[in-house]
């Protein structure tokens, strides 16, 4: 059984997209169970990534392939969980801030979390302040993760606080930010409580802010 998992990881860190789904279904006909494959294999695979990342030894386009080839696998693997083995590690939002359609940035986060156990809703691009602060009041997420792009549209993210403040939302709720113009100094003159420089910081910045293990 330690094989198959092991199999699996191996696959995520290396990136065989095309082998990832048979091998996951090879391991639940012999009977490993589906929060084992999860736990053990996808997310210790991006583990090993984000570690990897961090480190330098890889780049963004190999974390990308490895986070689509552990989103397939959960595609064949989340379906057969139980109640109980789905229980997210927590709930998020990621969105990209008013007059901002880039993406590919924050793709690769919403993978990187949904593979690490957070249950993640991405509401897309070019989100209005408004629009954000219903879906927060409606969804209720332990945090909110923004992106932006574009230097013209980070006054956006600003905006997004001020209103969770304005409506007695804020303390309910941590503000990841994250995008290529960003710092960590804008992220404290705006309020938010983290700045992830990239995807295996945001996953971090996560599992901190919910008390999800590693």
């Amino acid at each position: 059984m330690t094989d198959h998992l092991n199999v699996i990881k191996e696959a995520v860190v290396a990136g065989k997209h095309k082998e990832i789904k048979d091998l996951v279904k090879q391991a639940v006909q012999d009977g490993i169970a589906p929060d084992r494959i999860i736990n053990e294999a996808l997310i210790s695979a991006m583990d090993v990534i984000g570690r990897e990342f961090a480190r330098g030894t890889i780049f963004v386009p190999e974390m990308l392939v490895s986070a689509v080839t552990m989103k397939y696998g959960l595609e064949v693997v989340k379906p057969l969980l139980t109640a109980d083995q789905s229980e997210p590690r927590g709930t998020i939002i990621m969105a990209t801030v008013k007059g901002d359609l880039h993406d590919i940035g924050k793709n690769l986060v919403t993978m990187m979390l949904e593979g690490a156990g957070f249950k993640v809703i991405d509401l897309g691009v070019d989100l209005s302040v408004e629009k954000l602060i219903e879906e927060v009041k409606a969804i209720r997420p332990q945090i909110l993760g923004l992106s932006a792009l574009l230097t013209t549209t980070m006054p956006e993210m600003k905006r997004v606080i001020e209103e969770l403040n304005s409506q007695g939302i804020r303390k309910n709720i941590k503000v990841i930010v994250g995008g290529a113009p960003l710092d960590n100094a804008f992220a404290l003159k705006i309020g938010a409580d983290g700045y992830g420089a990239n995807a295996a910081e945001a996953v971090a910045l996560a599992r901190r802010f919910t008390g999800a293990s590693a």
